[in-house]
């Protein structure tokens, strides 16, 4: 009894020593919110016989460092120079140099789920994000819906004395749940962020994006040549730490910058696409070859790495024609001028902090990559990526006719998967093919001012995007909270990489992570990783494949850095308990059931639609614009549209009703003082039925009737009313079948995004007496 006594006290006066040479370990509350402490005041019969005493505000542990995190979107391993690509990020190489590389860093293969795994700290299915919120279905790991027991990093240092911010892209939030009635609580200004500017859904046009400030939407600028995404969500986060630091100059900032870059549309200034000119014109094969040359002269792969083949699913460059390579090549300059322009823009925001003498004291994590180089663009690249979501082939002509508008407003454009591929060196496959470290593997950089000594220093431990949560935790003194806003918290499944600053040799902590997204699953266990490939690429729909039918592989990456050898003939024992293993995390994580369809997700009507049920939907006048997963279904059915106006003498346009916008959508509105109804078929075809009367003055109804020809992407009739007296007729001879937009929304009144058609510009706002709008759905 006496020894258990002693060595108890033992081990607290090694906890205190620990404890007071580390404050980064001294215990924060497990319950949060933080109790607040009872008044220790007099109270007496008045103010004269009593004293006051003020609740003593929360504040964060003595000497946390601010935090900043900055994760890029859809960027290979092998795409940054910092890390051996051949597009230059000097500014990420410069905060390299002050920190640390970090070289088997791992994500989900997937935007959405890393970055639920990011803020919470446990895995993507545990929090119900197994795949995009655009593709959730009613399966626990794949609802997209954030738990309440899983408090983000956010909520937890909000609650321990932290101002907290959020820019860029969220895709976080249920896509049912993004319109202006909410509900807010999955809404980053509802996981612990205090303020928000960005975007919420998985992309967006970056000269036109459909952004929110905290819950309400903003209108971006209007035809300002000079705006674009990236300087804007920079401006606006040193805008925010400025006022931060201005007015609370005590307490330590948490700014998550998550850049929509470099996610397609592939949108970048045109001088930085042509610093990029001719740089790609030898093509991905060689491509990949001189990037695998760089990244051991730098030594951010091991020396005795191995360069992966070209699969043959992606084709030789040589093979190709001159016309393709010419196409082909242009996409990959202007992809590398929006990755260059991204690193310079995060550079000013490090030299924002840096001028305010904060950045010493920031720890700064930044993340290149959500997962692997996207390989979405298919077999040609696009320039329109929401062809590709739809199902609708591109030809070589149109390719050839958009070429020189690549990166502008006019398309929005995506790169060959070739590219992609040649990205992810020395890698097999892409972002999606959570099997291989293509699709997972993210080059990752620390730094924090004099507490990282190893300067310029490279880590090779196995790590995952779940370590970050603890890792700021740690490094800020906070303790894992038990229980959050009342609600018992899941266990944090990540690992803290603290223990690795000081440590290059130490052994990983991570000694198991699972790995799926769409079918394709890994296990890594103790240095070794068995690998199953599902057969559905990344550019195509749903397939009918067998998952039972996917072969499995075996690697030993302490030997083998890059997946080069597959042994599951050699060592088939090997290979069958790691299988097992995969299934019991599996179950454990809420992997199951697994999914791979893809093009029937897209349909909203799978998942909780606020107007479940309805068919008649009325609109007035100031309506906010509405996402679409929260706006009326009107793909593959009929419908009918009825605009009560009154037109003033001198006569009205604008528009009443409309979704989309110049990649794919549809817009009833008056121009010339006629009735009209424009559909965009992917920026391919555009339909337009005319009223050939103009409207007189006085009070109207407009009526649009669409009598659909059935199936999925058909076309169908439109028909034209003033007054219920037919006044034109038309076909329209295809139709959006899976989604209309992926940032755009339906907009009352006014155009909010791009024009469906050029002939007038945004908002077009209608300019007469606009009533009601009343959509009915057959």
């Amino acid at each position: 009894m006496l020894s258990l006594i002693f060595r108890a006290i033992a081990l607290s006066l090694v906890i205190t020593l620990l404890i007071v040479s580390n404050p980064a370990l001294a215990a924060t509350s497990k319950v949060l919110p933080i109790r607040p402490p009872s008044f220790e005041g007099e109270i007496g019969t008045t103010y004269k016989e009593s004293t006051s005493d003020f609740p003593t505000p929360i504040t964060a542990p003595k000497n946390a460092p601010n935090v900043l995190l900055v994760l890029l979107d859809d960027v290979g391993f092998g795409q940054a120079s910092t890390f051996g690509g051949s597009i230059e990020t000097p500014n990420l190489t410069r905060l390299a140099e002050k920190g640390l590389r970090y070289n088997q860093f791992h994500t989900t293969a997937l935007c959405s789920p890393t970055r639920a795994a990011l803020l919470t700290g446990r895995n993507h299915h545990s929090v119900g994000t197994g795949v995009v919120a655009e593709l959730a279905t009613g399966y626990p790991g794949y609802t997209t819906i954030l738990p309440k027991s899983a408090a983000t990093v956010a909520e937890v240092l909000r609650q321990n004395g932290y101002n907290t911010a959020a820019f860029g892209k969220w895709h976080n939030t249920p896509d049912y749940e993004t319109s202006a009635v909410g509900p807010f609580d999955r809404w980053p200004t509802g996981l612990g962020f205090e303020y928000f500017y960005g975007f919420m859904g998985g992309d967006t046009n970056q000269w036109s994006p459909a952004l929110v400030e905290n819950t309400k939407r903003v209108a971006p600028p209007i035809n300002n040549p000079d705006y674009h995404l990236t300087p804007d969500l920079v401006d606006h986060a040193i805008a925010w730490i400025r006022s931060q630091q201005s007015i609370a100059p005590e307490k330590p900032f948490f700014t998550y910058l998550a850049i929509g870059a470099t996610h397609a549309p592939h949108h970048a200034p045109k001088a930085w696409i042509d610093k990029y000119q001719g740089k790609f014109d030898r093509g991905w094969d060689k491509l990949r070859e001189e990037t695998f040359v760089r990244q051991k002269q730098l030594g951010v792969i091991p020396a005795n790495a191995q360069l992966t083949p070209r699969a043959k699913e992606f084709p030789a460059w040589d093979s190709l024609s001159q016309d393709e390579q010419r196409i082909y090549a242009h996409e990959m300059e202007v992809f590398a001028g929006f990755l260059a322009h991204t690193d310079y823009e995060i550079g000013r925001l490090i030299d924002g902090i840096d001028k305010l003498g904060e950045l010493d004291n920031t720890l700064v994590i930044y993340i290149v990559g959500d997962n692997g180089a996207s390989a979405e663009g298919g077999l040609t690249g696009s320039v329109n990526e929401l062809k590709i979501f739809n199902r609708i082939p591109e030809s070589q002509e149109q390719l050839l006719a958009s070429l020189n508008d690549l990166g502008s407003p006019k398309t929005f454009n995506h790169y060959h998967a070739g590219w992609a591929w040649a990205g992810t060196t020395p890698f097999q496959w892409t972002k999606q093919i959570a099997s291989h470290f293509g699709g997972t593997r993210n080059p990752l950089v620390v730094a924090w001012g004099n507490q990282i000594k190893d300067r310029g220093g490279l880590r090779s431990q196995f790590h995952h995007v779940i370590d970050i949560t603890p890792t700021i935790l740690e490094a800020t003194g906070i303790t894992v909270p038990t229980e959050v806003n009342g609600v018992k918290q899941q266990k944090i499944e990540g690992t803290s990489l603290v223990y690795t600053f000081d440590d290059p040799d130490a052994s990983s902590q991570r000694k198991t992570q699972y790995f799926e997204m769409f079918g394709n699953r890994a296990i890594y266990n103790n240095g070794w990783v068995a690998a199953a490939r599902h057969p559905r690429l990344p550019w195509q729909g749903t397939i009918n494949a067998d998952f039972e039918q996917d072969p499995w592989e075996l690697y030993n990456i302490e030997e083998d850095f890059s997946e080069a050898n597959n042994l599951a003939d050699k060592n088939p024992e090997k290979l069958e308990k790691l299988q097992k293993l995969f299934l019991s995390e599996a179950r454990k994580h809420k992997v199951l059931p697994l999914d791979d369809r893809v093009s029937e997700r897209f349909d909203v009507k799978i998942r909780p639609f606020l107007d479940a049920g309805r068919t008649t939907f009325i609109y007035y006048p100031g309506a906010v614009p509405i996402p679409e997963g929260s706006a009326p279904n009107l793909k593959n059915r009929s419908f009918t549209i009825k605009a009560d106006v009154e037109i003033p003498e001198n006569g009205a346009e604008g528009v009443l009703l409309t979704q989309g916008g110049r990649f794919a959508g549809w817009g009833f509105f008056i121009e010339d003082g006629k009735p009209t109804y424009t559909y965009n078929f992917a920026n391919a075809e555009r339909y337009i039925i005319q009223s050939p009367e103009k409207l007189p003055p006085g009070k109207a109804t407009i009526g649009f009737d669409f009598d659909y020809d059935g199936g999925v992407g058909a076309g169908g009739t439109g028909k034209l009313f003033i007054n219920d007296q037919q006044v034109a007729q038309g076909r329209i001879e295809k139709t959006i079948p899976y989604r209309v937009a992926l940032d755009e929304t339906f907009d009352v009144g006014r155009d909010t995004g791009t024009p469906v058609v050029d002939t007038y510009q945004v908002p077009f706002a209608f300019t007469g007496n606009l009533q009601k709008v009343t959509l009915n759905l057959k």
